[in-house]
């Protein structure tokens, strides 16, 4: 029940304030109300003009006058100017709209009338929720994310998510959830998705942003996870499932499609992209991460790694293995404000020969690493990515974050990797904290070409969502 509860405090992140406060601010009316006091000449204060009062200058208490300017403050400059697009946004776009938002949902009582109309039963075992995501450069989506716990049994859980934007945008996933004790789970998952709208610029380090093209994608994908939490942040995912990927002619969004542009002999086929692929696959994930959860203080450090293994059934010979991983440290200013900088490779090789289908192959923006730009901008056969990030709470289920990134995809074991050839990413949002299986989130960002092409800015993401799976 806990977390069905929780899986709606995103969605109504604006509607969730305490009453406590609504309480404090009732209790302070009547003194506010109050009828101010009569002088003994019978005139009340508030019937007399103020007089004009200026701000008094800061004395020279120690006589040694102003401090001159130094070379640091002149360096200041640079971060104010360069950060002050990102700072309209979030103080006129997240931040301001977001206060009145929760000031009129907390007058409002909006979180009990939310609460009631989502979910069901005495017990608030079951419900649906309305879901949206945007992410311009794609097609929006909109659906639903539903949830019924102890369904047929005590601890079993049932998640779905389905959502579309017409008959050629359709998602839908379903999860039955078993708990593993109290810090482990079992999903049993089956996803699918049908669209037109996916982005491939070519593969390596050097695509630039005008050689857009879109492709269309079904695929069919089912597996169990076992995710088990271990100690503090740190936790263990395994899974292993078939995932059946095929690519379509039709495309959209006033981009020329990858397969007109082959025909046409301007673009050559990225592997497995005329034929498709089926892929068996095995997956294990570890993360070490020495924090305790919040409100602890979040000074540590985390490292991720990764490892997988796929093989295309639909072809003889052809196998792969994808691996790597991230180091971060990180610094808790004060209350759970935190600085952070972490970096992450990423490597894909063949294994006895064969192709690596190019949606197998590492991918940069999206979710992951290079955030400014939308996902499947940058393709390779390995990737590496220094982040550092500011991460500060907003609210009690809401996150800022500001984070800027340097690095690139390359071919094989980096062996093209300069320092040239890295691009910078650059991002602030807000997005939600705790349940994994509902989340919130709104970001801007931006993404330029290499160092060497003069790291132009050519991406421009803005991104607002409610729900991306499980």
């Amino acid at each position: 029940m806990k977390r069905a509860r929780a899986a709606l405090l995103p969605l109504t992140a604006v509607a969730c304030m305490s009453a406590a406060s609504v309480a404090r601010a009732t209790d302070r009316a009547p003194a506010e109300r109050a009828t101010p006091e009569v002088d003994r000449r019978g005139v009340s204060p508030a019937n007399v003009p103020a007089a004009p009062s200026s701000k008094r200058a800061m004395p020279d208490y120690d006589g040694r006058g102003a401090p001159p300017t130094t070379a640091g403050d002149v360096a200041l400059w640079i971060p104010r100017v360069a950060l002050f697009p990102l700072y309209l946004v979030s103080e006129y776009v997240v931040r301001r709209p977001l206060a009145w938002l929760i000031g009129t949902a907390e007058q409002n009582q909006w979180p009990s009338v939310i609460r009631d109309f989502f979910l069901f039963g005495p017990e608030k075992k079951a419900g649906v929720v309305p879901t949206a995501f945007l992410d311009f450069g794609f097609r929006p989506s909109f659906g639903f994310y539903a949830f019924w716990d102890d369904l047929l049994g005590a601890g079993n859980h049932l998640r779905m998510h389905a959502s579309t934007f017409g008959p050629s945008w359709l998602q839908g996933s379903i999860a039955d959830r078993i708990p593993l004790g109290a810090d482990g789970a079992l999903d049993l998952r089956v996803e699918g998705i049908h669209r037109p709208d996916y982005v491939f610029y070519g593969l390596g380090p050097r695509s630039l942003g005008r050689d857009e093209t879109r492709y269309g994608v079904d695929q069919v994908q089912a597996r169990p996870v076992l995710e088990l939490d271990w100690w503090r942040g740190s936790r263990v995912l395994a899974t292993a499932g078939v995932r059946a990927v095929r690519f379509r002619d039709d495309a959209c969004c006033d981009a020329p499609s990858l397969s007109s542009e082959i025909r046409a002999g301007r673009r050559s086929a990225p592997p497995a992209f005329e034929r498709g692929y089926t892929n068996l696959f095995q997956r294990l994930e570890l993360t070490v991460d020495t924090r305790a959860r919040r409100p602890a203080s979040q000074t540590g450090a985390r490292v991720e790694a990764e490892i997988e293994q796929g093989n295309d059934t639909t072809r003889g010979g052809s196998s792969w293995v994808r691996y790597g991983g991230s180091a971060g440290g990180y610094l808790d200013l004060k209350n759970n404000r935190t600085v952070s900088l972490a970096v992450t490779t990423l490597f894909v090789d063949t294994l006895g020969g064969g192709d690596v289908p190019f949606t197998e192959q590492i991918a940069l923006g999206g979710a992951g690493p290079m955030r400014g730009y939308l996902y499947g901008r940058l393709v390779d056969r390995s990737a590496a990515v220094a982040t550092l990030k500011y991460r500060w709470p907003v609210w009690a289920f809401l996150d800022g974050t500001v984070q800027v990134a340097a690095g690139n995809v390359f071919g094989r074991q980096l062996h093209d990797f300069r320092a040239d050839l890295l691009r910078l990413s650059a991002a602030i949002g807000v997005e939600s904290v705790g349940a994994a299986d509902h989340t919130f989130e709104l970001l801007t960002g931006l993404g330029t070409e290499t160092i060497e092409q003069s790291a132009r800015v050519t991406s421009v993401r803005v991104l607002f969502g409610t729900n991306r799976g499980f």
